[in-house]
C-alpha cells in the first residue's frame, strides 16, 4: 500500500469535544501574503492597497502584509503603508520572515516607522523537512529558530513602535509532539516576554494530514505542555488539502486556540488557507459576534475576484451566487411558508436557510428559482412578491405543473418574467373559444342581471341572463350554449391599491370528472371574476 494512516494522538482524557466556541478568535489575515504567493498573477500596490483598505473596512486589527525582504515589490508596498500613513493606529501589521540575518534586517528596515508590528519568524521542524530538506538534527533545527529570535532581537533592539514575536514550527502538524513544544518553549524563553507582553505561537496544519480531530488534539496537547502559558497567545493556520480546514480550525478553537490566521474565500497554496468569511459567518449563526463585518458580501467577493483574479464558486458556503436558491420544490414550499411567518425581531426560523440573505447583504429576490426539478411552492412564490397573484393553494400544483413542462423542454432555469409568462399565456384571462362584450350589469330586488354579448368561435350573440349574483348569472348564460360544468371554489384579492386599482380572482369548474381552473384580473372584482371564470371554462373546452 502507497499510503499509511496519519498516528493518533495519544491524548485518552481530551476535554474538547465537550466544549463549546464561545467568542471570537483574535483575527489575522494573510490575504496579502500566503494568499498572494499563491496567485498566478501576483498583487501589484495598486491591488495590495486596495485589499489592505477592504480588510481594514471588515475589522480586522492584525494583517500579515507580506514577505518583505523577498523582493522590491513586497518592501515598496510595506513602505508604502507606513509613509502614506495608510495603518489605523489599532490595526498591528505583520511581516513573515525566515529565520535568516540578512532577512530579518531587511524586514526591520521595510518596517521602520510603524507603530505597530508583528515579526513573524518561522522555519520547518517535521520529520520529513529535517530529513529530506535540511538534513539537519532536531538540535540544528531548534538552533535556526534561537538565532533567529537573536536576531529579531539585535534589529529591533532601537525600533519605536511596538514589537511582537510570532513564531511558526512550519509543518507543526508533521513534527513530532514532543520536538514541537520544546522548540517553541525555547522560542518562549529566548525572547523572554515580560509582563503583560505575550508571544504569538503559530501551529500551522501547512498540510493538511489528517481528520480535524487530530488537528485539535495535537492543539490541546500543545497547550498542555507550552510553558508560560499565559504569556502565549497559541495560533492556527489551517490549510484545505483534505477540504476539512473549516472544521480543523472550528475544533481546534475548541481545544484552546486564541488566534486565527486565514483569507477571505479560502484563497492559498495548493486547495488554499482556512476560510476567514465561512468561520466567521458560522459563529455569527450560531448567536456569536464574529467582530468582523460581512453585511456587504457582494462587496467584498467584488475585491477579491479583481485582486486574485480568482472567481468565487457559485455553492460557496454563504457568499455563493446559488447558495440562497432553492430550486426543489419541497424546499421552495418551506422557505415561503418560514418567510411569511418570520417576524422582524424574531430569532432566525426559516427552513434551509442558516442565515438571513439580508444579514450579508443580499436580497430575498434570489432565494427561490425554478427549472424542471421545482414544485408548486416556488412558482407560486414568484408569481406573489414579484407580480401580487396569490395563487390559491389547490391551483398551485396546476401552475407548477404548466411551468415545469416549459422548462422540462427549455432546460435551465426560468426567469420570473418567463414564469409569468407562462401563467398569463396557460390561466389569465383566456378568451377562447368564449369571449363576453359590451357587458352591462344591472342589479334589481338584490336580483343581478347580466346583459353581454357572448362569442364563441367569433359568432356572437347579445344574451341576457339573472341570477343572484354575476357568477350565477354568467355561468347559466355558458350552460344555455350547451356546455356543462359545475363551479368548485372562488378566491379573489386586490392586485395593487390606489385609483388603477385592479383585481385578480381565480376560479375551479369541474367538468366531466375533471377540473380546470382559470384566473382573471380586471379593473374590480366583479369583470376579474367573470374573466377568471370564463378562463376556467375555456380551458375546460381546450384541455
Amino acid at each position: 500500500m502507497k499510503y499509511t494512516k496519519f498516528k493518533k494522538i495519544d491524548l485518552p482524557d481530551r476535554t474538547w469535544p465537550g466544549n463549546e466556541i464561545e467568542q471570537a478568535p483574535i483575527w489575522c489575515s494573510v490575504d496579502l501574503r500566503d494568499g498572494n504567493q499563491a496567485l498566478i498573477n501576483p498583487m501589484d500596490i495598486d491591488k495590495k492597497v486596495r485589499f489592505f483598505n477592504l480588510l481594514v473596512q471588515i475589522g480586522f486589527k492584525e494583517i500579515e502584509i507580506g514577505f518583505p525582504s523577498a523582493s522590491e515589490t513586497e518592501f515598496a508596498f510595506c513602505r508604502y503603508l507606513i509613509e502614506e500613513g495608510l495603518i489605523p493606529d489599532d490595526v498591528t501589521i505583520s511581516i513573515l520572515t525566515q529565520a535568516r540575518e540578512h532577512l530579518i534586517a531587511k524586514s526591520a528596515e521595510a518596517l521602520e516607522g510603524a507603530k505597530n508590528v508583528i515579526v513573524h519568524l518561522y522555519n520547518s521542524t517535521s520529520t520529513m523537512q529535517r530529513e529530506i530538506v535540511f538534513h539537519k538534527s532536531c538540535d540544528e533545527i531548534t538552533q535556526i529558530a534561537l538565532d533567529g529570535v537573536a536576531w529579531v532581537k539585535h534589529y529591533f533592539k532601537d525600533f519605536e513602535g511596538n514589537v511582537h514575536l510570532e513564531y511558526s514550527p512550519e509543518s507543526f502538524t508533521q513534527t513530532e509532539l514532543d520536538f514541537a513544544v520544546d522548540i517553541c518553549n525555547a522560542v518562549v524563553d529566548a525572547w523572554d516576554p515580560r509582563h503583560d507582553e505575550k508571544v504569538i505561537i503559530n501551529l500551522p496544519s501547512t498540510v493538511e494530514s489528517a481528520t480535524p480531530n487530530v488537528y485539535a488534539d495535537q492543539i490541546e496537547w500543545m497547550c498542555r505542555h507550552i510553558q508560560r502559558r499565559e504569556q502565549v497567545i497559541v495560533s492556527l493556520h489551517a490549510h484545505n488539502d483534505r477540504g476539512t480546514a473549516v472544521a480543523a480550525t472550528e475544533l481546534a478553537l475548541m481545544a484552546g486556540a486564541d488566534r486565527v490566521e486565514g483569507t477571505l474565500l479560502g484563497n492559498g497554496e495548493r486547495t488554499g488557507n482556512v476560510d476567514i468569511v465561512t468561520l466567521a459567518l458560522n459563529m455569527y449563526t450560531q448567536g456569536i459576534d464574529p467582530k468582523l463585518d460581512f453585511s456587504d458580501v457582494d462587496k467584498i467577493i467584488e475585491v477579491v475576484e479583481h485582486c486574485n483574479e480568482i472567481k468565487t464558486h457559485p455553492r460557496h458556503p454563504y457568499v455563493g451566487a446559488l447558495v440562497h436558491t432553492a430550486f426543489s420544490g419541497s424546499h421552495q414550499d418551506a422557505i415561503k411558508k418560514g418567510l411569511a411567518l418570520q417576524q422582524k425581531e424574531r430569532l432566525w426560523y426559516v427552513p434551509y436557510l442558516p442565515i438571513d440573505p439580508k444579514d450579508i447583504g443580499r436580497s430575498y429576490e434570489s432565494i427561490i428559482r425554478v427549472n424542471s426539478q421545482s414544485g408548486k411552492g416556488g412558482v407560486s412564490y414568484i408569481l406573489e412578491s414579484a407580480f401580487g397573484y396569490k395563487i390559491p393553494k389547490s391551483m398551485q400544483p396546476f401552475v407548477a405543473r404548466a411551468v415545469q413542462n416549459v422548462s422540462d423542454q427549455k432546460g435551465g432555469v426560468l426567469s420570473e418574467v418567463e414564469i409569468f409568462t407562462i401563467f398569463k399565456r396557460e390561466f389569465l384571462n383566456i378568451a377562447k373559444p368564449f369571449s363576453l362584450k359590451d357587458i352591462k350589469i344591472t342589479i334589481e330586488d338584490e336580483v343581478v342581471a347580466l346583459e353581454a354579448m357572448l362569442c364563441q368561435e367569433g359568432v356572437c350573440e347579445t344574451m341576457m341572463q339573472k341570477g343572484s349574483g354575476i357568477i350565477e348569472a354568467l355561468s347559466s348564460m355558458i350552460k344555455n350554449k350547451g356546455v356543462s360544468f359545475e363551479v368548485q371554489s372562488y378566491n379573489e384579492h386586490a392586485l395593487s391599491r390606489g385609483s388603477d386599482a385592479k383585481a385578480a380572482s381565480y376560479f375551479a369548474i369541474k367538468k366531466e370528472g375533471k377540473t380546470y381552473f382559470g384566473a382573471g384580473v380586471g379593473e374590480n372584482i366583479t369583470y376579474a371574476s367573470i374573466y377568471a371564470l370564463l378562463s376556467a371554462v375555456n380551458r375546460a373546452m381546450m384541455l
